[in-house]
């Protein structure tokens, strides 16, 4: 059961990611979705680059142990997608790259800004 659970967070955790990398693609015209976005953008820099871990990654730590395995062991899916959460790069890589990328799409949304304030 346990398993089941930590192999579901590790999909969540995968869809929030792309989430946060893809978004604004769907929050054009929608400034709600925008707002929720633009929250996201900022808690991925802060989980990146702050010194406490992401919520999730603590659930599926949790479940992984309450499971009694030391990481995902079963699965082709699940394995795979451990990869693309957890790549194998040195941690401050990961942190300030997912900064960096949060940070450009924040760029985006300050392009939007300026010219929807040009037309109005």
């Amino acid at each position: 059961m346990y398993a089941g659970l930590a192999a579901a967070v590790l999909a969540l955790h995968l869809l929030w990611i792309l989430w946060v990398m893809f978004g604004w693609v769907l929050t054009r015209g929608r400034p709600v979705l925008t707002a929720v976005h633009v929250a996201s953008l900022v808690w991925g820099i802060i989980a990146e680059l702050g010194p406490w871990p992401c919520p999730l990654t603590l659930a599926e730590q949790w479940l992984e142990q309450r499971a009694g395995s030391g990481g995902y062991q079963g699965g082709f899916l699940v394995h795979y997608l451990d990869r693309i959460v957890y790549p194998d790069l040195p941690e401050a890589v990961v942190g300030w790259t997912g900064a960096a990328v949060c940070v450009v799409i924040l760029g985006v949304y300050g392009r939007r800004l300026v010219k929807w304030r040009r037309r109005t």
